[in-house]
């Protein structure tokens, strides 16, 4: 059975049942959510978890799996409303992260989106005792829908002040530092590199995210890429190495439409593939 064909008779049940089970709830049948007025705020709860519990079961059972729903739901709720009182706005406290791309099995229930095919964009609750991941439960208990002010508070609150380098790398070749020392939110400039690289800036970059803290670049000019790229990503899996809040440690090479293709750390003007046709067509030192 299908989730949705079980909805009418089980939304039934958590009508019957919220009563007792929980007096002051009541169904938003607009919405298919619970709603469970907690002190002066207010949780909501979608029913298609148990939708799909009920739709994986036997028609019998379903009064139980609806009760330790609800029951579950309840107890959650005044769990998140009591911290959302104890931030005050949580709103206030949500963070983007950039995270290599994670195994399905890993990003299940959290607030995670795509950001490109290599890494994933998940949002966290910074605070020192009580962050983490957000999850899809705690975002829904908290009616945090709309989420576009997340990149904004990062931005605003935590990457307002990064330090912006060059460091020797080879002689007469510089590599471009992006870093906040402690920062678990510098890679979420990952999508927005083009702001520190030189303008114009044709062939892209490459670019290392050993660590949340740090970004390395180095700007694409010539077939001298070739031999910055063995030691960039050397110095980029050595960071990584012995970082404490790892990220990534392979180099990838940002161009067009903001896109990361990874790199192997000997490139080749023979090869057929993207970044090969680009340094035949580089000018030479």
């Amino acid at each position: 059975m299908e989730p949705l064909d079980a909805a009418a008779d089980v939304h039934a049940l958590i009508r019957d049942q919220l009563p007792d089970v929980a007096p002051t709830a009541w169904f938003d049948s607009g919405t298919s959510e619970v709603v469970l007025p907690v002190g002066r705020s207010e949780a909501r709860a979608s029913t298609w978890t148990v939708l799909e519990r009920c739709a994986r079961a036997a028609r019998s059972v379903w009064p139980r799996l609806v009760d330790e729903w609800v029951r579950e739901v309840a107890d959650r709720a005044f769990l998140a409303v009591g911290e959302m009182e104890l931030f005050g706005d949580v709103r206030e406290l949500l963070r983007l992260r950039i995270v290599p791309k994670l195994d399905p099995r890993d990003r299940e229930g959290l607030v995670v989106v795509p950001a490109g095919d290599h890494f994933d964009a998940m949002v966290m609750i910074e605070h020192p005792r009580y962050g983490g991941p957000l999850t899809k439960a705690r975002a829904g208990l908290l009616g945090l829908r709309k989420l576009g002010y997340v990149m904004t508070n990062t931005h605003d609150r935590e990457l307002a002040d990064v330090e912006v380098r060059d460091q020797p790398l080879l002689p007469g070749r510089d590599v471009r530092v992006v870093t906040k020392p402690g920062s678990r939110y510098v890679s979420a400039l990952l999508s927005e590199v083009e702001q520190f690289l030189p303008n114009p800036n044709p062939h892209g970059a490459l670019v290392g995210v050993p660590c949340h803290s740090t970004l390395l670049l180095y700007p694409i000019r010539s077939t001298g890429v070739m031999d910055v790229l063995p030691v960039f990503a050397d110095v980029v899996a050595e960071m990584h190495q012995a970082a404490g809040d790892p990220c990534a440690p392979g180099v990838y090479w940002s161009h067009g439409e903001r896109r990361l293709t990874p790199l192997k750390p000997h490139a080749s003007l023979h090869g057929s593939d993207e970044f090969a046709a680009l340094l035949r067509r580089l000018p030479t030192d």
